[in-house]
């Protein structure tokens, strides 16, 4: 049998090879951007007139706009007696109250709602809110995740979801009054899902936590792989948290990053950093993190990991500069 010749095709303009040990690790060949620390300050609820600030760090980040990390966009929203529109190409946006009270119109519903709620809206998810008064929302989406991909939302996968101050904090309240809360790490209630068995997450793609710092404690270093945008929700001067790349001998954060809590005030925690939280005014402190870690979680990516006391090792991340 006689075999043809095949004519080659050659290699495409855009395509390149690289050696695996100079590409393995793009975050450690400076290859792709760190993502940075960054605060955002609550001042903006203060100054007057009806306005939305994107939270944006895409020029950092190398990526299209706004982001505040490669898969979330945190916004601050200002309502003054008036009324916003949002809208985002995102399969998942969430709200919190941050300051006084109105109402959202979205998916065919309108929620009545007040300092410290919370309420989660799905695909296609565009929102008018309004305020009788002044008032303030804490708003984080998908969109950038989308953007990467090149994909736009197909369908809503969860309805949309609502939650009270006033549930969250009996549920947070039972938890710290139980004898296990007085000396766990962490004290706080994660808002779940019923559409998200696996996951526990309020959305597929999103985690939100509101956590209790209780006056004079420290929760000692975790990290994980997903990023955080952390929001203080209420705090007195002297809360803090420390940000960094290594432990010491005793499992704390070596040479940390210190971000001090604002009440309305936002800032961000890279992924795979360990965090701690350090309350040293005479008042119990409230913070909410949201993350990527509904994602991450899916992916069974999100590798949490808590210090021990008296490490034997430096702890150092394998990303460290």
């Amino acid at each position: 049998m006689t075999i043809s010749a095949r004519t080659a095709t050659p290699t495409s303009a855009q395509a390149q090879f690289f050696d695996y040990g100079s590409a393995a690790n793009p975050l450690q060949k400076g290859l792709i951007s760190r993502i940075p620390y960054r605060s955002f300050a609550a001042s903006f609820f203060d100054d007057d007139g009806t306005a939305l600030q994107p939270l944006d760090l895409s020029e950092e980040l190398l990526c299209e706009g706004p982001a505040t990390g490669p898969s979330l966009c945190g916004n601050f929203i200002r309502l003054d007696h008036g009324a916003l529109r949002t809208s985002a190409d995102a399969t998942s946006q969430l709200f919190f109250v941050a300051r006084g009270q109105g109402r959202s119109e979205a998916c065919g519903q309108t929620f009545e709602w007040s300092e410290g709620d919370t309420f989660v809206l799905p695909a296609g998810g565009d929102a008018i809110h309004s305020s009788d008064n002044r008032a303030g929302l804490y708003w984080v989406h998908d969109a950038p995740l989308l953007r990467y991909l090149g994909v736009s939302t197909v369908k809503p996968v969860f309805e949309p979801c609502f939650y009270s101050h006033q549930d969250a904090r009996a549920e947070l309240e039972a938890i710290a009054n139980h004898p296990r809360g007085a000396s766990a790490n962490r004290v706080s209630v994660l808002l779940g899902n019923d559409a998200f068995p696996q996951t526990r997450t309020v959305t597929h793609t999103l985690w939100a936590m509101l956590g209790i710092l209780p006056a004079g404690q420290v929760q000692r270093p975790h990290r994980h792989q997903s990023i955080a945008l952390d929001f203080a929700v209420d705090c007195q001067p002297g809360c803090y948290t420390l940000i960094g790349t290594e432990l010491d001998e005793n499992g704390m954060i070596r040479n940390g990053h210190r971000e001090d809590w604002v009440s309305g005030a936002a800032f961000v925690t890279p992924p795979g950093y360990w965090h701690s939280h350090h309350n040293e005014s005479g008042a119990d402190a409230y913070v909410l993190p949201i993350q990527d870690a509904g994602l991450h979680t899916y992916l069974r990516t999100l590798d949490i990991a808590f210090s021990n006391r008296g490490r034997d090792d430096a702890g150092t991340l394998s990303n460290t500069p």
